[in-house]
């Protein structure tokens, strides 16, 4: 195997281990926050982290305040809203694991609606994947449900967190395709923690109760999620890899069951492991390519 694919292999099961990884460090954090309190600690060392890189790597700057407005809007979905819903998820009694499953979708209703808003045309391949990964989740909603093992709640607030990041995604490919990703990313976190710690002492009385592995969770989502992981992604795009690296978040599930059933003692039962090898085979048939004959 020639050295640039090595490292991208590498690069690529960093992102996965990660990813998945954040749900189960965003549910110990929660043991110890709520949702919107532990969002806001999580955003405001962001906001110090990725103020440290644009001090020092000075990025390119929006150019008009429309610009801005994007790039906030954009944030505002895919962190505040997004990460609001799977939390509260959680938070509500939805597992780590059914919680990846649900928001691993993402990409097949990006493709979906992307072939309704933005012209792009699936294959009859990518639809039969799309009732293959609807049949799947189907399966784990429908078992969760009638075990009692999640509230209505729960799923209105994944519901809620899948449509952000769906529409997000759709918002900045339509409306922030050349802005420089460490000034809009600093953009995104302020606006999101402006937004977030209201909600935090309104909603919960930003109460906290401080330990070792609060601080560790916020450490690892911030710079291991947040910062590595995300320039990870962006790195393999840029090596041409969009769709292999679009795969990768339904790989993201798994890493969360093991993780949650290893830290937590959760065991996934025989019917949402079969719900979760049904849903990802669905994605990988909307979001992985043909292979291309040389």
């Amino acid at each position: 195997m020639p050295a640039n694919d090595r490292s991208d292999l590498l690069l690529a099961w960093f992102f996965v281990l990660v990813w998945g990884s954040g749900y189960l460090a965003s549910k110990t954090g929660m043991q110890y926050a709520a949702p919107f309190t532990f969002l806001s600690l999580r955003y405001a060392f962001g906001v110090f982290c990725l103020g440290l890189w644009v001090l020092v790597s000075r990025p390119r700057w929006p150019s008009s305040r429309r610009e801005v407005l994007h790039i906030c809007v954009a944030g505002l979905l895919m962190h505040a809203i997004n990460l609001g819903g799977s939390h509260y998820a959680q938070y509500l009694g939805m597992s780590a694991g059914i919680t990846a499953l649900l928001l691993a979708t993402q990409p097949l209703f990006t493709a979906v609606f992307s072939s309704r808003i933005l012209g792009e045309r699936l294959a009859p391949r990518q639809w039969t994947g799309v009732i293959v990964a609807l049949i799947g989740v189907s399966l784990v909603v429908w078992y969760k449900v009638n075990a009692q093992a999640g509230t209505l709640a729960s799923f209105i607030a994944v519901a809620v967190s899948l449509a952000a990041i769906t529409s997000g995604t759709l918002y900045q490919r339509a409306f922030c395709r050349d802005v420089d990703l460490r000034s809009s990313a600093f953009i995104q976190f302020v606006v999101s923690l402006i937004v977030l710690v209201p909600l935090a002492v309104g909603i919960e009385g930003f109460a906290i109760r401080w330990n070792w592995p609060l601080l560790a969770a916020v450490a690892f989502l911030v710079v291991f999620a947040s910062i590595l992981a995300v320039n990870v992604l962006h790195t393999l795009m840029r090596r041409g890899h969009a769709t292999k690296v679009t795969s990768l978040f339904f790989l993201t599930p798994i890493v969360a069951v093991l993780l949650e059933w290893a830290m937590f003692g959760v065991l996934p039962t025989s019917l949402t492991v079969a719900g979760i090898v049904i849903t990802c085979a669905g994605v990988a048939l909307v979001t992985v390519g043909p292979r291309r004959k040389l």
